[in-house]
């Protein structure tokens, strides 16, 4: 331990005991995109003990610019697995789990389940609000970041303090916020984003939750392009939905399967309502007549002049070139099935 984290435990903040708490924690990061390559790559370094990486998707070219643990080799493979590998090769002494699952009120609380802290690398305020149920129900801390554009935000929620619904007491529709898609992002502001998402997070691991002068759940916004910073209280509110209330709607949920959107790509998901395991080889080998297929361990890839369509093993596809969710099911049971 001494010859690897020699130089952070000399640091009087982390010291040997500090670091032993480190080795020994566990730590989610949900979504392995901009902000959540940065974490998983510092706190791998830094020595947490139990890394899970969630993700959804696979590694696109325009990924490259801001997405700092992959490169051109990584293309067309899931975002999870890429990340896990990279990291092994950064510190084999810790455990890395890649989960290749959309995270969605069907299993985040068994994903989720014993860890010490989730970090947020998602892209969408809904699955936001998804973890902050199941962390506020489960008392566990979780950091809420996001960057676009030049700028970025980030706050800590924490047990009995101010959750993310106290902040955002309306939950905003899909769509109606800015994407990266949309806006575009400077991937310095993601670096530094990251970095302040997991200066907190090694923080909270290491004890200093209720000290108010390193750990508060203040809402952090920071602009790289002008370098300026400004903190906004962020105070409990008892009336809250989630926090005040405990009325955990997000996990309550009564859908079945689930659509959604993605993130200003033209793009549909479709995660069916009873995931099973499909042999991506047999459907790929029926699809090889249709248009062109290609096929891994974890996703099959099939495009045609209609659509292209990803499917993951667990049933979960996103159909490309449409926004319609309606013609989106149509073509998951064209080529998928019911």
């Amino acid at each position: 331990m001494q010859n690897r984290y020699a130089r952070q435990v000399i640091l009087q903040n982390i010291g040997e005991e500090g670091q032993e708490k480190l080795l020994n924690s566990s730590v989610a990061i949900v979504g392995c995109g901009a902000l959540g390559t940065v974490a998983a790559n510092n706190l791998a370094r830094a020595g947490v003990g139990k890394l899970s990486i969630i993700d959804r998707d696979f590694v696109e070219l325009n990924n490259l610019q801001r997405q700092m643990l992959f490169d051109e080799n990584d293309i067309g493979s899931p975002k999870a697995v890429a990340a896990a590998e990279k990291i092994a090769s950064i510190n084999s002494d810790i455990e890395v789990y890649p989960i290749i699952k959309d995270i969605n009120y069907t299993n985040i609380e068994e994903i989720l389940d014993g860890v010490d802290l989730v970090i947020d690398g998602t892209d969408n305020i809904q699955t936001r609000m998804l973890i902050n149920d199941v962390c506020v129900k489960n008392r566990i801390p979780w950091i809420y970041t996001g960057a676009i554009g030049t700028s970025g935000m980030s706050m800590n929620i924490l047990p009995d303090k101010a959750c993310i619904r106290c902040l955002y007491p309306g939950v905003p529709k899909a769509g109606s916020l800015p994407t990266c898609d949309t806006m575009g992002v400077l991937n310095t502001i993601t670096v530094i984003m990251g970095s302040i998402e997991t200066t907190e997070a090694i923080k909270i691991l290491l004890g200093f939750y209720d000290d108010v002068e390193s750990t508060n759940s203040n809402l952090l916004v920071y602009d790289t392009w002008n370098h300026s910073f400004d903190s906004i209280m962020v105070k409990k509110n008892e009336k809250c939905e989630c926090c005040g209330k405990e009325n955990y709607e997000f996990i309550d949920s009564d859908e079945q399967e689930i659509i959604t959107s993605l993130c200003g790509r033209n793009a549909i998901q479709i995660t069916p309502a009873d995931p099973k395991e499909l042999s991506l080889k047999s459907i790929g080998e029926k699809l090889e007549k249709l248009g062109t297929v290609k096929c891994s361990d974890f996703i099959m890839l099939f495009k045609n002049d209609e659509t292209e369509i990803s499917l993951f093993r667990d049933g979960r596809a996103i159909i490309k070139g449409t926004d319609d969710e309606t013609v989106a099911r149509t073509i998951y049971a064209r080529y998928i099935g019911t």
